[in-house]
């Protein structure tokens, strides 16, 4: 029994967290091993919990990118690439050189930029820590604990995920008798590693963005309660007291009047949007070449498997087709999910902060003080003016009209893929590897 106590105090205290360096350790560790930033989060002289960098932080990034570099010169050297060992015609040499290039672009991006863009981000944390100190002096604290619980959550399911498609990968790959250099496996694999643990911080900033407005909203939507209840009346500015608002216990602190508590969410209104635009500035070139680089594999991975599939009526061969459309298949929809991933925790966040202006007018409406008023008033002008927006490096904004850019793209693109190797007179399937011979001449002896 005191074995068992013993396990339950230590995960008990494992999954708790005091502060938001403590409920986002787990997430840097992680990304700090795999060389995507050089900060840890560790106690300082004082004991207390903070971003620290370190040096072997800026070793281990620039080792990672030389190996990547490594990699990508070995596999061109040799002429190497997956689709290579299938089909070679104009199309996949295209595709194969984009990629590469990509690929070298965005370890540059994944790698390096974080080192010269590492303040940003503890400027950002920074900033979000002023933001909670300010939340929890008007009651409506961050629930850390939560915070921690859901980030396990989430990386527990991100590694479970990855593992299913890199298992996949690998038997598809011994399935149709393709043996890759282990250059070309690691970079499939790794860049699978950063590009998922890279979304996930990114997510996780706008999750904290999203749960910073909604204890802010709090806020407000308790002094509204109040007023509805017209409970401030009562309340002598010198009586220092705290009102229970209702069966969920959410508390307001009465020690200040109204417009001094306005001025304060005013003030965390506008560290939360300064933490918002500091870590868009950190991850701008990140998700950039993220979208990018999805956008371009899901382009060819969707012509693969539509040409196959189209082309499997006419041509019966020891092409194991079920293998590799599952193999591309499994690609392009794991770059759709770090697509929607990335939108959608920008759009959670930027639809949550335009509510605010909702609220503001609410209050603005039930006030009879004309201080409150005019502090609502300034609160509006601030609104309009400071507003939590994503962006990929300032080209085009990261949220659900990005769907509409990408699918009419996509939808361009095939259209002219498919119709260049309709009109082409070989279709690329003889000049390949030896399965693609054989596909080729088993097709021909079929004719």
């Amino acid at each position: 029994m005191d074995t068992i106590r013993g396990f339950r105090y230590k995960l008990s205290y494992w999954m708790s967290a005091r502060d938001v360096y403590d409920s986002i350790q787990l997430m840097v560790t992680i990304a700090f091993a795999l060389g995507i930033t050089p900060f840890l989060v560790r106690k300082n002289s004082e004991g207390v919990l903070s971003m620290e960098q370190s040096g072997y932080g800026f070793v281990n990034a620039i080792s990672r990118w030389l190996l990547l570099a490594y990699c990508y010169t070995h596999v061109n050297f040799h002429d190497e690439s997956l689709i290579g060992y299938f089909m070679i015609n104009h199309i996949s040499q295209v595709s194969t050189r984009a990629h590469d290039i990509g690929g070298i672009i965005a370890a540059v991006f994944t790698f390096i930029m974080p080192l010269l863009q590492r303040k940003d981000l503890r400027k950002s944390v920074d900033t979000m820590v002023q933001v909670d100190k300010k939340l929890e002096s008007l009651r409506s604290p961050v629930n850390f604990n939560t915070v921690k619980g859901q980030l396990i959550l989430v990386i527990t399911l991100v590694v479970a995920y990855d593992s299913i498609i890199i298992t996949t990968w690998l038997v598809c790959l011994s399935k149709m008798d393709v043996n890759a250099s282990w250059q070309l496996n690691f970079i499939l694999v790794y860049e699978l590693l950063v590009i998922s643990v890279t979304i996930c911080m990114f997510c996780l900033m706008t999750r904290t963005v999203q749960r910073r407005m909604t204890c802010l909203h709090k806020v407000l939507k308790n002094l509204a309660h109040q007023w509805d209840s017209r409970s401030l009346k009562a309340v002598n500015q010198k009586q220092r007291s705290l009102q229970c608002l209702d069966s969920f216990s959410m508390y307001t602190i009465v020690t200040k009047d109204p417009a001094e508590i306005i001025q304060e969410s005013m003030e965390i209104h506008h560290l939360i949007c300064e933490a918002a635009a500091t870590a868009n500035k950190y991850f701008t070139y990140q998700l950039l070449t993220i979208i990018s680089i999805a956008f371009l594999i899901i382009v060819f991975d969707a012509y693969y498997v539509l040409e196959t599939l189209l082309g499997k009526s006419k041509r019966e061969s020891k092409f194991k087709t079920v293998e590799f459309v599952t193999f591309f298949s499994c690609q392009m929809i794991l770059y759709l999910i770090a697509i929607i991933s990335i939108v959608e925790g920008s759009n959670r966040a930027i639809k949550k902060s335009e509510k605010t202006g909702g609220i503001v007018h609410s209050l603005m409406n039930k006030t009879k003080s004309a201080e409150v008023k005019e502090k609502l008033q300034q609160f509006s002008m601030q609104l309009m003016h400071l507003k939590i927006n994503f962006t990929a490096a300032g080209l085009f904004n990261i949220d659900r009209t990005l769907y509409f850019t990408i699918s009419g793209a996509l939808t361009t693109y095939l259209i002219i893929l498919l119709q260049f190797t309709s009109n082409s007179p070989n279709n690329g399937y003889g000049n390949g590897y030896p399965c693609c011979e054989n596909y080729n001449n088993i097709t021909n002896h079929t004719l």
